[in-house]
């Protein structure tokens, strides 16, 4: 069920990515084809197979973990940046992008490249469960490199929430308030990863699927967001014909 969930999220991350080239080679919206490409990236470093193919070819140290960590990191930046523009979120804006958020985004970054250079890495393992395995001192860094890797992700889908509450609510076109849902369920998934340490071992499944729920959530929200404009941009000349006639 794992790998047909981490499968199929790739699939729907490299098919909305795909279907934002030819805008992206108009020079439109490029920021967004680089957040649903970070996205594919992400989650095809998350996958056993190509995980082992990458990480091999950078060493055999999993490097591969600490690039899906920073891929990661670029994308929920970039989306919380387009988000909460979209959406006239400045409150969160601010939360991101402003002297707090770039603190946030240093420490967690600085604590986990020292955590992951304290770790015995030899052996590339997606999820880098082999490293965990090793012996307790390499058990207890994982799961502090595994928390510092959740907390900026954490940090701006928490931001980006009651904007996407508020959204909701608000009178907006369908289109638009889903996909503010969406963000707003994505948000609080990402949240949830918080909690990965209280998750018992018969459970980890679980873990998966909070984390692929987040990124769909995310992903296809944005893409009903593109959608709404696209809907939006074609509707403008059929309402300016029918006032001309």
């Amino acid at each position: 069920m794992i790998e047909t969930l981490q499968w199929t999220t790739l699939a729907i991350c490299a098919f909305v990515a795909a279907a934002r080239i030819p805008s992206t080679l108009r020079g439109e919206n490029r920021s967004l084809f680089g957040i649903f490409a970070m996205m594919t990236l992400a989650i095809l470093l998350s996958i056993q197979g190509p995980y082992l193919v990458i990480d091999q070819a950078l060493g055999g140290i999993n490097i591969a973990n600490l690039l899906l960590r920073f891929v990661t990191f670029g994308a929920i930046y970039f989306l919380g940046i387009r988000t909460s523009r979209g959406f006239d979120a400045q409150g969160a804006h601010r939360l991101i992008t402003g002297r707090g958020g770039m603190l946030v985004l240093l420490a967690v970054s600085v604590v986990m490249i020292g955590v992951f250079f304290m770790m015995d890495t030899a052996g590339s393992s997606a999820g880098l469960k082999a490293v965990s395995d090793k012996d307790s001192r390499n058990f207890a860094l994982v799961e502090f490199y595994g928390a510092a890797g959740r907390a900026y992700p954490a940090y701006v889908g928490l931001a980006l929430v009651p904007a996407m509450v508020r959204a909701v609510k608000d009178r907006l076109p369908v289109l638009v308030r889903g996909a503010a849902a969406l963000l707003a369920l994505g948000g609080v998934a990402i949240a949830l990863t918080l909690l990965f340490p209280a998750i018992p071992p018969s459970m980890a499944a679980l873990e998966f699927i909070i984390n692929y729920t987040a990124v769909l959530c995310y992903v296809i929200g944005l893409a009903l967001i593109w959608a709404a404009r696209v809907v939006n941009s074609r509707g403008v000349p059929r309402r300016k014909k029918s006032t001309e006639t």
